[in-house]
C-alpha cells in the first residue's frame, strides 16, 4: 500500500501514519478493504443516556459551584448576627463540605465509576493488492537485475603493519633541551 499524500510504500498494513509525512491512513484501509465504498456507521437510536462517570463528575461540579455560591451568602448572613451562634459552625462546614466533597465526589466518579459505552469497532481486513494477472502484461518488475561491474583502476589498500613507525617528537625535543641546560656542562 502506498501513502495517498506522498507516495512512499507502507512498511506494513498495520500502520495508522504515514512515516515520512504523517498522513493517517486507518480510513484508506477501510476504503480499501471494503472495496472503494465508505463505510456506513449506525448511530445508536433513540437517546443517549448520559454514563455514571459523567453524572457523578456533573454532581461534584455542582456542588463545588454551590459551595462557591452558598458559602459567601452564609458568610454575610453571619456577619449580621451578634454574638456566638450556629452560623458561626455551619460557614466553615459547609465550605469543607461543597468544596472537599465536590472534589471527591468528581475523583470518585473519574475513577471508579463506570463510562460511556464504547461503539464497536469495525474490524476491516488488511488490503491485499490485487494478483498481477489483473496488473496486465506489462506490470514492470521492482528492480532491474543486479550487474556485476567492477571498478577500473581500483588498487588494493597497502599493508600498513609494513609501514615504519615514526619516531617521538618529545625524544627529540628532550634531546633539545639537554644540550642546552647549563647544569650539563
Amino acid at each position: 500500500m502506498y501513502c495517498p499524500q506522498c507516495g512512499q510504500q507502507q512498511v506494513s498494513d498495520s500502520l495508522r501514519f504515514c512515516s515520512r509525512c504523517g498522513f493517517p491512513l486507518e480510513g484508506v484501509l477501510q476504503l480499501l478493504g471494503s472495496g472503494g465504498a465508505l463505510p456506513f456507521y449506525q448511530p445508536a437510536s433513540g437517546p443517549r443516556e448520559m454514563s455514571a462517570r459523567r453524572k457523578g463528575v456533573r454532581q461534584g461540579a455542582a456542588l463545588v459551584l454551590a459551595g462557591a455560591v452558598m458559602v459567601p451568602v452564609l458568610g454575610i448572613i453571619n456577619s449580621f448576627t451578634i454574638g456566638p451562634n450556629l452560623l458561626d459552625i455551619l460557614v466553615p462546614l459547609a465550605a469543607i463540605i461543597f468544596f472537599v466533597g465536590g472534589l471527591m465526589r468528581m475523583l470518585f466518579a473519574g475513577l471508579f465509576e463506570e463510562g460511556a459505552h464504547m461503539h464497536p469497532k469495525i474490524v476491516t481486513t488488511s488490503y491485499a493488492p490485487p494478483p498481477l494477472s489483473q496488473l496486465g502484461a506489462h506490470a514492470p518488475g521492482a528492480l532491474p537485475p543486479a550487474q556485476n561491474h567492477t571498478a577500473t583502476g581500483w588498487r588494493f589498500r597497502p599493508n600498513t603493519s609494513e609501514i615504519r613507525q615514526s619516531s617521538s617528537v618529545t625524544e627529540n625535543t628532550t634531546r633539545l633541551l639537554d644540550k642546552d641546560d647549563p647544569a650539563n656542562r
